[in-house]
């Protein structure tokens, strides 16, 4: 089949588009992939060269949920349904809500990675404030959900907040992002550190969380967390959270890093800690877990969906909670060891790209199927 992808350069749809389009260019698949929100940096270039057959055509079109992106989606849809004309997919696999109403004869799946409604709760606890903006993306996003022939998210949390907030008219399923188990490696010796990874400029990622408490480890109990991201994000910046993480005892601060360099820095860690109040899906644990990590996951309905007994959990956003955890793990390293083993295991198991890949294999075959029967 010929699959039309759309993906995003900002974050972490990039990494699922790599492993997805990965699997099924080596099923034999035909793949085409558009980008949009800013042009590929070197290291994606380096894996889109890296992939014999792959038809990329990137854009710097804003993303639907960056302010004054109106504009912008109008002319992508153009755009899109040029390609569509040029390079005749068989079936559409959208990455964003906003392409699911677009007026053309090919069956369209609408992935829903994350979205501006259920942000906002899980970080201020309150629907935002209505606003122009909010009712056009609101529209966008309800639109592009009851345009699709099927929505796919990675999360059963993650699908129950789209029905809450947008409506679901459309065939609806679970299907869990993936990595690939080969790029990490989880028989480095562990040092007595923890890794958190996230974006510092999105609120929902949750690192301020490491501010609230003291995790000095001069008693040498407790674990040094190391912290990775970027400061920068589209529209945000936060410089002044990055120099307060720099100056915190306990924490060390490595700013934004290759993946080669968090796959090294992953590998040496014994401990990793999600502090996110949101997250569809999280593929920084998943990261981890390949890695032999114990996971320590903020008490959030997605981690433990996902992960089950496999983690340890800290009470929802408490600093405190979360010291006492890291400190029992360092303590015990038996139970450390135990959880990285479930971990490794779970994501084995449940995450892997092989049952990604089959799992969309099979949606594109029904969803073209039934366009024909139609």
């Amino acid at each position: 089949m010929h699959i039309l992808i759309t993906t995003d350069t900002v974050g972490g749809v990039w990494t699922y588009t790599q492993e997805l389009v990965t699997g099924l260019l080596s099923g034999g698949h035909r793949i085409t992939v558009a980008s949009f929100g800013r042009l590929p940096s070197p290291e994606q270039m380096s894996w889109v060269n890296s992939q014999a057959g792959l038809d990329y055509r990137p854009t710097e079109y804003r993303l639907e949920w960056m302010e004054v992106a109106a504009a912008d989606i109008e002319e992508s849809k153009q755009f899109l349904k040029m390609l569509v004309e040029e390079v005749q997919p068989d079936v559409l696999h959208l990455s964003q809500y906003c392409y699911g109403d677009l007026a053309i004869d090919k069956p369209k799946i609408v992935v829903a990675h994350s979205d501006v409604v259920s942000w906002w709760m899980s970080v201020h606890g309150k629907e935002p404030e209505e606003s122009a903006w909010l009712r056009w993306y609101k529209s966008t996003v309800s639109n592009g959900l009851r345009g699709a022939d099927a929505v796919v998210a990675p999360s059963r949390w993650m699908l129950q907040m789209l029905g809450q907030h947008y409506g679901l008219h459309a065939q609806s399923l679970v299907v869990h992002n993936a990595r690939t188990a080969e790029l990490f490696s989880a028989e480095t010796r562990k040092d007595d550190i923890a890794v958190t990874v996230g974006r510092l400029w999105d609120e929902g990622k949750n690192v301020s969380l490491l501010l609230r408490q003291e995790f000095s480890f001069s008693d040498n109990v407790a674990i040094p967390i190391h912290v990775a991201g970027p400061c920068e994000g589209p529209q945000f910046r936060s410089d002044s959270l990055a120099e307060k993480l720099i100056h915190r005892p306990g924490i060390h601060f490595a700013g934004e890093l290759s993946q080669a360099q968090i796959v090294e820095l992953l590998a040496r860690a014994s401990v990793y800690i999600a502090t996110s109040c949101y997250e569809p899906f999280g593929l920084a644990p998943l990261e981890a877990a390949l890695s032999g990590c114990a996971l320590l996951l903020n008490d959030i309905p997605s981690f433990h969906e996902l992960w089950d007994d496999a983690a340890l959990y800290f009470q929802h956003n408490d600093s405190a909670d979360l010291a006492h955890k890291l400190r029992y793990l360092k303590e015990n390293p038996d139970v450390r060891e135990k959880y990285g083993r479930l971990a490794y295991q779970t994501a084995r198991k449940k995450f892997s790209p092989q049952r990604m890949t089959a799992e969309y294999e099979c949606l594109y075959q029904n969803v073209a199927f039934t366009e024909k029967v139609l």
